[in-house]
């Protein structure tokens, strides 16, 4: 089971880029599937998840209204689309899957601890 996270690059303040999260191995329909992000000296930090089936989309508070994120289950990839980007989005952009289902019973999408199986990060440098 691998996810490939692809998308990553520069970007100017104001842009907007979307970031790609590519599964083998396992279907992401069938899993949650979350991002994260790690700043040099911060923690990891959660940003979004996308439950198993249809049962909904969760967002940080830091991010809900700019950043979206998506699944396509024919492509097997899910996206996490970030508009109006900042500097301070400069990061490292993990994907990662819940592959236990323990989201599915405790809700908690926003643990990094939730998760068990993690793509290798792409970076986002977000600078003019």
């Amino acid at each position: 089971f691998q996810l490939q996270a692809s998308g990553g690059g520069l970007a100017q303040p104001g842009d907007r880029l979307t970031l790609s999260c590519t599964a083998s191995g396992f279907s992401v329909r069938d899993y949650a599937v979350a991002w994260f992000r790690q700043a040099p000296g911060k923690e990891r930090w959660w940003l979004a998840s996308i439950a198993r089936d249809s049962l909904g989309e969760y967002y940080s508070n830091s991010v809900r209204g700019r950043f979206s994120i998506s699944r396509d289950s024919a492509k097997n990839t899910v996206y996490l689309q970030m508009n109006s980007l900042k500097p301070e989005d400069t990061a490292v952009y993990f994907c990662a899957a819940d592959l236990t289902l323990l989201t599915y019973q405790t809700g908690n999408y926003y643990q990094p601890g939730q998760y068990n199986t993690w793509g290798q990060g792409t970076q986002v440098t977000v600078s003019s």
